[in-house]
């Protein structure tokens, strides 16, 4: 990304490394103005119902299905990647589906009977009028629409601010959205950078943001400044703990895909994996050898299975990180070293042994496809190894059993953990079950995204307790 001058921004290509797309910020009065369009039509979006707002992003999901092709082009050239861009553009046309069945079940009033006899207590929901969805660069459609869908369904009117780093799906989206007038007038997207977020948070009565920490605890602190909610997903410094008594082959599968995939642009991407002493050389021997089965997304992105760098400045994080922990001592397996080719920054899966806890590698999000490979001795070692971090987004533990590695995964402080299996909770995000997951520590504040319940993060709740009878309450003054 580039900024030639104050009213547009230049767009780098990560397969070719050229600028070779602009976008133009919204000011502020249109900013505002368009804001208020939006809090104005939420108020009849709300009375829809349910049911009504379901049909109309039924009516979405058919634009978005028959769009499919211009939207899997435009995400492919934003990310340089198309294996991971079909996993958006289905996604979302899933999540539709999913979270309309969610609302129509988890938004439904219930009336009961309390204490008192004469007393009923129904629920009510009012959807937060406007929500501000601030999205990153790593997953840039998917992520833009993953809070956005479940608070439509709630009855919110959703405004989103992209990263600017990926923002060539937003024409082609829009024109979806725009063939559905009802949806146009409660759904739309603004581009700009850094400034046009902070901007948003303005305008909007609750913010959902996805990104780094740093930027993170700024949305944070602008939300409690004007009272409003804020859910933050934040970084990752995710760990593995892998047992003795594992397959040693399946598991070293598992962690390759939760390390590389997406060529580690995840937020839950495993950077941390603690193996047991016993088993180490054997399964850093096989992780190497998987390692280097992979190639590169090049020259087309369908040539292989790791893409581009999506921003460049992560290939400076990546470097210093690798030099860090080299100069301290640590061995490079296989990759190691970001490299150019025509244009664009590439990073092969990449095994690190040698590493210890006074390393970059192992303390700060690397945002890469690396695997640090530290031994421990027993299970109370590696506990207290995975849980050194200011980080707790998600973690994964491996064992012979489910339930050794649950014994093991009921003491790691992340929010999902995923037993003998990498990244499993990104896979039932809009599912109808009711279990969640909150970040611990620095990954993050606010309700979960994972469970049916988390579409009642964007309504706020209302009690109607009735006296059904017409005699006087026992509490009341004698008169």
């Amino acid at each position: 990304m580039n900024i030639v001058e104050q009213n547009v921004i230049d767009v780098r290509n990560p397969r070719t490394g050229q600028f070779d797309y602009q976008i133009v910020p919204i000011n502020q009065e249109e900013l505002k103005t368009r804001c208020a369009d939006l809090r104005a039509a939420q108020v009849d979006w709300q009375k829809l119902g349910v049911e009504g707002r379901v049909k109309i992003m039924k009516e979405w999901r058919e634009v978005i299905q028959g769009s499919r092709e211009k939207l899997l082009a435009a995400v492919t050239i934003d990310t340089g990647r198309n294996r991971e861009s079909i996993i958006e553009v289905d996604g979302m046309i899933r999540w539709i589906d999913s979270w309309s069945n969610i609302a129509e079940k988890e938004l439904m009033p219930i009336t009961q009977p309390t204490t008192l006899d004469f007393v009923e207590m129904e629920s009510d929901y009012s959807a937060y009028p406007l929500v501000g969805i601030i999205s990153p660069w790593n997953f840039p459609m998917a992520l833009s629409l993953m809070d956005a869908i479940p608070a439509l369904l709630a009855g919110c009117a959703v405004i989103i601010k992209p990263s600017e780093v990926t923002p060539r799906f937003v024409e082609p989206l829009m024109q979806t959205i725009e063939q559905v007038p009802q949806l146009a007038k409660v759904l739309t997207y603004i581009v700009g950078a850094g400034e046009t977020g902070a901007q948003l948070l303005e305008h909007v009565d609750m913010v959902c943001f996805t990104g780094s920490v740093a930027t993170g605890r700024k949305v944070a602190v602008a939300a409690a400044q004007r009272f409003i909610p804020a859910f933050l997903e934040l970084g990752g410094k995710d760990p593995a703990i892998v047992t003795e008594s594992v397959d040693i082959d399946r598991t070293a599968s598992s962690v390759l895909v939760g390390s590389v995939l997406g060529a580690g642009h995840q937020c839950f991407s495993l950077e941390r994996i603690y193996v047991q002493d016993t088993i180490f050389d054997e399964f850093v021997s096989c992780l190497t050898k998987k390692a280097n089965n992979l190639k590169l997304a090049h020259p087309t992105p369908d040539s292989g299975e790791i893409g581009p760098l999506i921003f460049a400045p992560q290939g400076d994080i990546i470097s210093e990180h690798l030099r860090d922990a080299v100069e301290k001592g640590a061995h490079i397996h296989c990759g190691g070293i970001v490299e150019e080719i025509d244009g664009g920054l590439w990073c092969r899966p990449t095994v690190v042994t040698g590493v210890n806890h006074d390393m970059k590698l192992m303390k700060e999000e690397t945002f890469g496809p690396i695997m640090s490979v530290m031994p421990f001795k027993d299970v109370e070692e590696a506990i207290r190894l995975a849980n050194d971090t200011d980080f707790g987004l998600s973690a994964a533990v491996f064992a012979g059993t489910v339930d050794e590695a649950k014994a093991i995964a009921r003491r790691i402080d992340a929010g999902g953990v995923s037993i003998n299996d990498t990244g499993l909770a990104a896979m039932f995000i809009g599912s109808e079950g009711k279990v969640e997951k909150t970040s611990f520590k620095g990954s993050g504040l606010g309700g979960s995204r994972l469970g049916s319940a988390s579409i009642k993060r964007f309504v706020r709740k209302r009690a109607l307790l009735s006296n059904t009878t017409s005699n006087r309450s026992p509490w009341w003054y004698e008169e």
